[in-house]
Order: C-alpha cells, then sequence, then structure tokens
C-alpha cells in the first residue's frame, strides 16, 4: 500500500515529522517497507529565465541561449526545442548533472563550434512524462533558481507499508489516517457524507442472481448523464503517478483514487455502451470478456460477471470490460459501488489469474456500510470534475448488517499483555478506533466497527489496546531461574540425527538433500509404490511417489555429479522414508553412498599407489562408525549376509541387534538396480535405521563413571582353526569373544585360507586374540587356561579343529 505524505495529511490533521509519523505506522503494526524521496534524481536541477534566444550560426534548427540561473553571470545553452525563446521559464541541468531520462551526465561541450553549459530539460528527459516536444515551460511568475522538484510538487516522499491480510480497513489512506490519530498523532479529519440528491429515478435496473449463493448481497447503481470526460486534474495524476498508476481519463481516474483513498473499489460503464438493464449472474460455459488490460478471458459457471443483454460487461468485483469502458467520448454514465464475497472473488482470481487492486481489497472485505457513502463521495468527484446531472441511487438487495458484540473483561489487558493500563486510557483507545463500549464494571460489551471484520474475541481487543499504546511499553522480564541446570532440550532422535551427520561428514561424506519423492517405477524397485504413498497432485511424473528409501535419490546424485565429470563422489543424506501411510510407517534413516575411488583416505588417481573401487567394506565401516556415534553397542552386532533385493546379493549383509532388529543395511548396489536408474558403478551404499536403535537407559546421575584403563601390557594369541566351508567367520569370532569376557577385549580375523593341507569342503580360520591382565601380569598357566577356553568355545559352536 502506498500514499504520499500530503495525501494522508489530507485525512489527518497534525504536525509530526516524516520520521515520527514512518515510527509511529511501524509501532502500530503498519510496518513501513520503504520511504520514496522522489525528488532525489532531480535535485541538481532548478529554474532557470531565457534572457536571450539567438540563431545558432552554424545550425538552422538550433538557438543559443543566455539563461539567468540566480547565481551570478547568466550561462549560454545550445538548445534545439522548438518552444525555446526570450523570456520564458524552465529547467536548466548543470555540466555534473546525471540526467535520468537520456542515462547520461552533463558535461560543458560545443555543439556545432559553439559551446554549452547546460541542457534545457524536457518532461521526457527528467522521467516526468514522455511529452518531448519541447522543453519544460513554467509559468511567468515562477521564481528562478529554486529546485524543480519543489515547482513540480516532487518533494512530496511516498511511503510504502506492507500490510498484512487482516487489515482490509488500511488499504485506503482514510484507514490509515484513523489509526494514526487513534495513536495520538494528530486529529482525523471526518469524510463527508452528505447525500447527493438525484435529478431524476436511475434508467437502468439491476438484478441479482447469486444462484443459492452470497455472492452479491447488496448492488448500488446511479446514472450521471452530460459529463464532459477528459484528462484528470493534475493534483489527482500526481498522487496515482506518485503511486505507480497511470493516468487515463477523469472517469477512471475518480474510481482509482476513491479506490486507494477510502478502500473502496468502484467500477464505471459508459452508459451509452450498456444495452438494456445489468444482470449480476454466473457466467455461461464458452461466454468470454475482453478486459481493460486488453486481455480476453475465457468464462465458465465458476465465475460471475455483470451482464448486460448482450452479454458479460465486467468480471464481477475485479475488473470491467474494455467494451463498456469510459472514453474521452462518453457522456453518460454508469457509477456502481456494490459488496462481494471475499472467498468467491479469491477463487474467481486465482482461477484466472488476475491481479487487480479491487480483488484485492474485495478479497480482504471491504467496509460494507461505505458501500452507499463511496458512491456518493464518487457522484461527488464526478460532478465537481466533469459537470452533469445525476440520478437517484438505485439499490438491489440489502446491504448485511455486521455487529459482533464481544464481552471484554478489562482484566484480559494485563492477563495477556502484562500492561497496567487504566480502563478510562482503554476506552479512549477503542473509541478512536469506532469501536462501541456499553456497560460499566469490570466487563463490557464491545462491538467492533463495520471495517474491521478481523476482530473476533477479546484478545483481538486486547491486541488493539497495545499495538496503539506501544509494544514498548511490554516490560521485558526475564524467566525465574529454577535453581538447577536444566535438562537436555532435544529429543533422542534429533540427538542422533546430529551425531549421526557428525560421524558420516567426518569419514569424507558431502551431505545432500533430495525430494522426498521419486517416480513410481523407482519405488516400485525399492520395495515401495504402494497406492496410499501416491501424490494427488505431483509436481512432475518423475516425482509421483513418497520415497521408500533414501539411496534412490541419492544414487540419482552421485550419477549427476559423475555426468559433469565428479566422478569419486561421497554422499549421505538424513531423512525421513515411507513404507505406508500411518505415523509408524515414516521413519527416520540415514543413508549414504560412496562412489567410485571415493574412499574414507580419498578418491582419485595417485603416483604412490594403484586406485582401488570403493567395496562393500568400506559401505559397513561407514554405517558402524555412524552407529558407534549414535550409542548403538557396536561390539554386540551380528553381521547377516542378507539384505535388501537392490543390493548385490554377494557383496552386502545386515547389522542386527538380536536375530530380529536390524540396525543398517550395507553393500554394494545391484547392477540390476543401477541399469534401472541408467546409473554407472562401481557404486556402495548404506542405510541405518535411527529408530530402530533402543532408547537408552536413564543414569541416575551425572557422572560419567570411573575410568577403567589398565597400566598392564596386552598379551596376544593366535589360533587357526578349520571348519566347514558353510561356517560364517562371524559365528566363530563370537564363539571366541564370550570364552572369557573379563580377560578378552578383541577378537580379529586376520587369514582365511583354503587349499593344501586343509581338507576338502573346509577353510582355515585365523583369528588374533587379545588378553588384558588388570591386576597382575598374566602367568603362563593363566593365558594358556583362557586359550583352552577359546578352543573349547570355538569347537563346540562350529564343529572346529584346531589346525596343526
Amino acid at each position: 500500500m502506498k500514499f504520499t505524505l500530503s495525501w494522508l495529511k489530507d485525512h489527518l490533521d497534525t504536525d509530526a515529522s516524516l520520521d515520527e509519523i514512518v515510527e509511529k505506522l511501524t509501532m502500530i503494526g503498519l510496518e513501513v517497507e520503504e520511504v520514496i524521496d522522489r525528488s532525489a534524481p532531480l535535485k541538481p536541477f532548478k529554474t532557470v529565465k531565457v534572457l536571450e534566444a539567438t540563431q545558432h550560426p552554424n545550425a538552422d534548427r538550433l538557438r543559443v541561449l543566455k539563461v539567468d540561473t540566480g547565481e551570478g553571470e547568466p550561462l549560454q545553452v545550445v538548445c534545439g526545442a522548438p518552444n525555446a525563446r526570450a523570456g520564458m521559464v524552465g529547467v536548466l541541468g548543470k555540466p555534473g548533472d546525471y540526467v535520468p531520462g537520456l542515462d547520461v551526465t552533463l558535461s560543458v561541450g560545443k555543439i556545432r563550434d559553439v559551446e554549452s553549459f547546460g541542457m534545457m530539460c524536457s518532461e521526457r528527459e527528467l522521467e516526468l512524462s514522455d511529452a518531448h516536444e519541447g522543453i519544460i515551460d513554467l509559468p511567468a511568475d515562477t521564481p528562478v533558481g529554486i529546485p524543480f522538484a519543489t515547482i513540480a510538487g516532487l518533494d512530496d516522499p511516498v511511503i510504502e507499508i506492507g500490510l498484512t491480510p487482516n487489515r482490509p480497513d488500511c488499504t485506503g489512506v482514510y484507514g490509515i489516517a484513523r489509526d494514526l490519530a487513534a495513536a495520538g498523532l494528530g486529529k482525523l479529519k471526518e469524510r463527508s457524507r452528505e447525500q447527493i440528491k438525484g435529478a431524476f429515478p436511475c434508467p437502468v435496473s439491476v438484478t441479482l442472481d447469486n444462484d443459492g449463493t452470497e455472492f452479491c448481497p447488496a448492488f448500488g447503481l446511479r446514472l450521471v448523464k452530460g459529463v464532459k470526460n477528459g484528462p484528470s486534474p493534475k493534483w489527482m495524476q500526481d498522487r496515482l503517478m506518485a503511486i505507480g498508476l497511470r493516468p487515463i481519463n477523469t472517469l477512471v481516474d475518480i474510481t482509482n483514487y476513491l479506490t486507494f483513498d477510502q478502500g473502496r473499489p468502484l467500477h464505471v460503464f459508459d452508459a451509452a455502451k450498456v444495452a438494456g438493464n445489468l444482470t449480476v449472474r454466473r457466467a455461461a460455459a464458452g461466454e468470454s470478456l475482453e478486459g481493460l488490460n486488453g486481455k480476453t478471458y475465457t468464462l465458465d459457471e465458476s465465475v460471475f460477471v455483470i451482464a448486460d443483454n448482450n452479454g458479460p460487461e465486467s468480471l464481477a468485483g475485479i475488473m470491467g470490460g474494455e467494451h463498456s469502458g469510459s472514453t474521452e467520448e462518453t457522456v453518460d454514465v454508469l457509477i456502481e459501488s456494490a459488496l462481494w464475497n471475499p472467498d468467491m472473488i479469491a477463487a474467481t482470481g486465482r482461477k484466472l489469474g488476475i491481479n487487480t487492486d479491487a480483488r484485492y481489497r474485495f478479497e480482504r472485505g471491504v467496509d460494507p456500510d461505505y458501500m452507499l457513502p463511496g458512491l456518493e463521495a464518487a457522484t461527488r468527484l464526478v460532478l465537481d470534475l466533469c459537470g452533469g446531472e445525476a440520478s437517484e441511487v438505485l439499490v438491489a438487495g440489502e446491504v448485511p448488517e455486521i455487529t459482533k458484540t464481544i464481552d471484554f473483561p478489562y482484566g484480559e489487558v494485563k492477563r495477556l499483555s502484562g500492561i497496567e493500563v487504566s480502563v478510562a486510557e482503554i476506552n479512549v483507545i477503542l473509541k478512536s478506533l469506532g469501536f462501541w463500549i456499553s456497560g460499566s464494571g469490570d466487563t463490557v460489551k464491545v462491538a467492533a466497527p463495520s471495517w474491521r471484520p478481523d476482530i473476533h474475541g477479546k484478545a483481538d481487543l486486547v491486541e488493539e489496546v497495545v499495538r496503539i499504546l506501544g509494544l514498548d511499553r511490554v516490560i521485558p522480564t526475564p524467566l525465574p531461574r529454577t535453581g538447577s541446570v536444566g535438562q537436555k532440550v532435544l529429543t533422542t532422535g534429533q540427538i542422533r540425527r546430529s551425531r549421526a551427520r557428525r560421524a558420516l561428514a567426518s569419514r569424507g561424506l558431502n551431505e545432500a538433500i533430495t525430494w522426498s519423492f521419486i517416480s513410481e517405477a523407482q519405488a516400485q524397485h525399492f520395495g515401495g509404490g504402494v497406492p496410499e504413498l501416491k501424490l494427488a497432485n505431483p509436481i512432475s511424473a518423475d516425482m509421483s511417489d513418497m520415497r521408500p528409501t533414501l539411496l534412490a535419490g541419492l544414487l540419482m546424485a552421485a550419477q549427476r555429479n559423475a555426468d559433469r565429470g565428479n566422478g569419486d563422489v561421497a554422499l549421505f543424506e538424513v531423512g525421513q522414508i515411507f513404507e505406508n501411510d500411518t505415523p509408524e510407517g515414516q521413519k527416520m534413516v540415514a543413508s549414504g553412498v560412496r562412489r567410485g575411488t571415493a574412499k574414507l583416505a580419498g578418491g582419485g588417481r595417485h603416483w604412490s599407489a594403484a586406485t582401488a573401487a570403493v567395496d562393500v567394506f568400506d559401505a559397513k565401516a561407514d554405517a558402524a562408525a555412524a552407529l558407534a556415534a549414535i550409542g548403538a553397542p557396536v561390539d554386540k552386532l551380528q553381521v547377516f549376509a542378507e539384505a535388501p533385493s537392490y543390493f548385490h546379493p554377494g557383496r552386502s549383509g545386515s547389522l542386527r541387534l538380536g536375530p530380529k532388529n536390524t540396525l543398517a543395511v550395507f553393500g554394494e548396489i545391484h547392477p540390476r538396480t543401477l541399469a534401472e536408474l541408467d546409473i554407472d558403478g562401481p557404486i556402495v551404499g548404506f542405510e541405518i535405521f535411527l529408530d530402530a536403535l533402543p532408547e537408552p537407559k536413564g543414569k541416575g546421575g551425572r557422572s560419567k563413571g570411573a575410568l577403567n584403563v589398565s597400566d598392564l601390557m596386552p598379551v596376544r594369541r593366535d589360533f587357526a582353526f578349520v571348519v566347514a566351508k558353510d561356517v560364517s567367520a562371524e559365528t566363530l569370532l563370537k564363539a571366541a569373544r564370550g570364552a572369557e569376557k573379563q580377560l578378552i577385549t578383541d577378537v580379529t580375523l586376520f587369514d582365511i585360507y583354503e587349499g593344501k593341507g586343509v581338507p576338502e569342503g573346509h577353510k582355515s580360520l585365523a583369528i588374533d586374540v587379545t588378553l588384558q591382565p588388570v591386576k597382575k601380569t598374566f602367568t603362563d598357566e593363566e593365558i594358556d587356561a583362557v586359550a583352552k577356553k577359546v578352543i573349547a568355545a570355538v569347537e563346540k559352536a562350529t564343529g572346529a579343529t584346531l589346525r596343526a
């Protein structure tokens, strides 16, 4: 919403400065977004008087002028304007001044061998209008040497405020002035409610065919005949141009002016172009209308129009039609002022893609009580500026009486805002804003004015009081101290997500954020694609289903990097996947992929060693590191050679806490999956199910526990077992670890052998067992005892024999 300072002062009697007005507007909730000084580009240009105008010696169309600048000796200026003459008062730009219309900076120059110390300016050169037939010709009594911006009225600053949708009362300058007056920044000038007596009945009738809706509760119409249309007065044109509107003619400019002045959109029809009477109705399928913007709109039954016997003449409440628009030839004019349903206006505007000043106001809700006074105001302006004779006002329908009475306890102001405000001060504020108060005591009845459709309850009334008083009256009050350190504010899930991100990033993976939806084919390939997870209105066919895995998006992102020359890429993402449309089917997952040679130590070729491609163990290490970071007991996890079908069946696995609780899956991506997505390998990936890890057990205190570190040297022993080929190494390692839990701190597999010396159908697994003494160094007997336990445990679990 834009307006000039002088326009505001038409309605507000105030001595406040611009800075005070701007500050107060923001304080009362009408945030000022910008103050535009239109005079800034024109400050260098001043008025001058032409003392002499002689013919240029070397050019027939040029004259040499002597101009009085009011500052010493006259200047010589070469000018080619046909209206340049001695005695006229014009506008001069001196060397060094920037001319906005020409985008040039003036300098002293020679024009046909005659020096010129400036330029006499036209309106187009100063971007005031398109006129460039001659230079600016000011009245003869204009003082010399004063800024031209002052003469042109361009020193009137333009204020732009950002209106929230709940303040339709401030879509007019009058409403803004009313708020400032209530805030104590001046006195509101009452607007005229004088009614113009009609000389004859309105010859055009109006029928409201609302078709079962409340689209148009009331419609006011009046004919003014014998008008003389033409350019509007300069003061009106200046104000419209200041807020970015182009003056058209007096009749149209009057409606635009009242739209911004009073927040009351109106429309004028050329009465000679209206066939018969008017009807507000639904458009018929296939009807069309050429709007005032020159575009043709195809209509249907969802759109309401104002129509005559020939068809639609206007999009009701949004835009008039070109056919019945007013021109300079208009003699008789119909002025319309109506009420429209806000929701249906908004729906029509969105459907047709039309944004107008009328739609902006009607969809927020205009003041119903000002429908007829607005028609009277428009009639007065038409009669004053265009002449003519007005008919009586014809009203179809009935202006609704909107009465919202609220029981308002005065104590609510203190309870909700913390501000101590006297009852008298509250009453003054509410009454100055137009509220009606009845009753006495601690609770009164308050009725909202017709121009405030956003007021619904007592909290809204408190808000009105506080914003007018000023939010600076609210005393900052710290929260009370609890006397102890507060508990953690992050949930377990938030902590796990953060730790997983940190752990994966520290391993050289870059975080990515991919779409939450993928194509139906991709969803089905990754185990999803169920009907309940299809989008009702997808962005595109490739984004039709909610994702059942993060790997699909990461794999596509890795390929896009490869297509751009970055083949060795490692990416991860922490986000949600969707198994079904229930809350339990929405799970939090951390996933990652590595492509090419993007290993932990770095990717790409190097002279010092051959480049190895990523493998399943890289993915397993990433998953294990992230699980350790979020608090999973990694040493107790079991590895199973089972993974979803989109992993390679022989190069993948899962990490489980027990036989059923899968915490992560990892492996090389299946070649069939890569082919389905048109992706080049090799690529490995993993998925960590953050929600599958049980909640940590609560601690009794805040201590971290005793540090249990031995200063004695550990002892390592190697064992080689011969087992059947189908026995997994994990089974053997688990048995060895459990042989003596108090002393065995680590068991690792360091060799697998099949061949000479090992029976057919068997293999040799060599393990390294680390023993950690606690109180004293081990004796040989104690070491042998632990070794026997390890051998016995492995033989019992796997049927292994100790290799000779």
